[in-house]
């Protein structure tokens, strides 16, 4: 959908009331009530479905009435929200001609108001072509059902979270200014992206520039997920940017070693085709370029060394507000009291094998007692056997009592059971139940007439 920011001029306070009133419905709404809309618009004047009626016709809002008669906000109305809001904080006046399009976001142009040109991006999930965004991006985590427009607003912070992190311990990326919603603005790149590129000056410096950008990463406990020559932006003078980063993932994400070589192969590849490049030359003109790659070149992750920082702790692995944090940590917590309950489970464990130890010394120094005993005579030795004997036959007795103990314990808490459930009866007997949403309803008739003289009854 074209985003037609003229529209903006004839669009009235009350038109932007009704379109927060649509957003804040669709927080547990697929498709809002246009009663609940008129709710929490409160206009004063009333008029919300002639407000209704010219949001349609601009297609910011959709019309459904195939359950209920309701609406619920269109891409278009999300980006004139956003807009709206950039505008009132002062971040730009202006929106420009668009510059890029991708599979997830839509890029323009806007100006401040001293003349400074930025670059707006707007992500736009759920397209015809990238709809599994559920299989391929971990925007929703643990979460089951999902709005797209939701979807695009965790995609945006993502992004600007990793943005000023990477920012601040100087990768190559755009600065960061503002973000609402499903919008980002960030600083223009003054280049091209590196598809768009025939010839360089220097391709052996670029592409080592580029690799060495992959392995920081990493070496920051980062992977970009998404490092090809669509996503590098390269000025005039040769110098490197990285853009788009909403799908980057811990080094310690399962599937991390491999994102890392597929970036990599992406990188090879397209200076292979394009610049004609044979690596193995270009490796053996640098000093010490072999350490950490493989028979190919190509960088290893298992011989990288998380030494230069950890951002993925700093953004939590993808999670990027308090609450995602707290969740994390109680999950880990719990995971941590798990492994202590089990440790103990083992000292227990290693108890009791230590008491079954020092039960098999005492039966072997008994043992040897015995062997003194019949050393002395038989007398004594028959003694002891009778002792012994006697000894069996009161621990056999014990453990028959302790046994009938059980079975006497269990038909106890068997009968107690039984009485605790007949006087719950007895007492709810007495009682009129709570009759719920589904409960027989009383129609008349015998029963009606038996159930009002029991119902006197038990007044009486």
């Amino acid at each position: 959908m074209k985003l037609d920011v003229d529209v903006l001029r004839y669009l009235s306070k009350d038109d932007f009331r009704v379109l927060t009133a649509v957003e804040l419905g669709m927080r547990n709404h697929e498709i809002v009530p246009t009663e609940l809309i008129d709710r929490i618009a409160r206009l004063k004047h009333g008029g919300t479905y002639k407000v209704l009626k010219n949001l349609l016709k601009h297609k910011l809002l959709h019309h459904d009435s195939s359950k209920y008669d309701g609406f619920r906000l269109t891409y278009l109305g999300y980006d004139f929200l956003a807009i709206k809001t950039m505008v009132n904080k002062g971040v730009f006046v202006a929106v420009g001609r668009q510059i890029g399009v991708g599979k997830e976001s839509d890029i323009f142009e806007v100006a401040r108001e001293d003349g400074t040109v930025l670059a707006m991006k707007l992500h736009r999930l759920g397209r015809t072509s990238f709809r599994a965004v559920k299989s391929k991006r971990d925007y929703l985590r643990h979460r089951s059902s999902y709005n797209w427009l939701y979807l695009s607003r965790l995609a945006a912070l993502k992004e600007f979270a990793f943005m000023k992190a990477l920012e601040t311990h100087g990768f190559p990326v755009p600065n960061a200014v503002e973000h609402n919603r499903h919008c980002v603005v960030m600083s223009l790149v003054q280049g091209y992206p590196l598809v768009q590129v025939k010839q360089l000056q220097n391709p052996e410096t670029v592409f080592e520039t580029i690799i060495g950008l992959v392995v920081r990463l990493a070496e920051c406990g980062l992977i970009h997920c998404d490092f090809n020559e669509f996503n590098i932006m390269i000025e005039d003078d040769e110098k490197i940017t990285m853009i788009d980063f909403p799908q980057m993932v811990s080094v310690s994400h399962r599937n991390a070693q491999m994102y890392f070589d597929r970036d990599v192969e992406c990188i090879f590849k397209f200076f292979r085709k394009r610049f004609n490049l044979s690596f193995e030359e270009s490796l053996d003109d640098i000093d010490g370029s072999d350490e950490g790659r493989d028979e190919a070149g190509k960088p290893c992750f298992s011989a990288i060394e998380r030494s230069a920082g950890f951002l993925d702790r700093e953004l939590a692995a993808s999670g990027f507000t308090r609450k995602e944090e707290e969740d994390i940590q109680r999950f880990i917590e719990g995971r941590a009291e798990s492994d202590t309950n089990s440790d103990s489970e083992d000292v227990d464990i290693v108890e009791d094998v230590n008491e079954a130890g020092t039960i098999d010394d005492n039966s072997s120094d008994l043992l040897e007692q015995n062997e003194g005993c019949e050393s002395h005579g038989k007398e004594e030795s028959c003694e002891a056997r009778e002792s012994s004997g006697s000894e069996k036959e009161d621990a056999s007795d014990n453990e028959e009592n302790s046994e009938e103990a059980t079975e006497n314990e269990a038909e106890l808490v068997k009968s107690l059971s039984k009485q605790r459930r007949r006087a719950v009866a007895a007492v709810r007997k007495g009682r009129k139940t709570a009759g719920g949403r589904n409960s027989y309803k009383d129609k008349g008739g015998r029963s009606s007439n038996n159930s009002k003289v029991q119902k006197q009854l038990s007044s009486w």
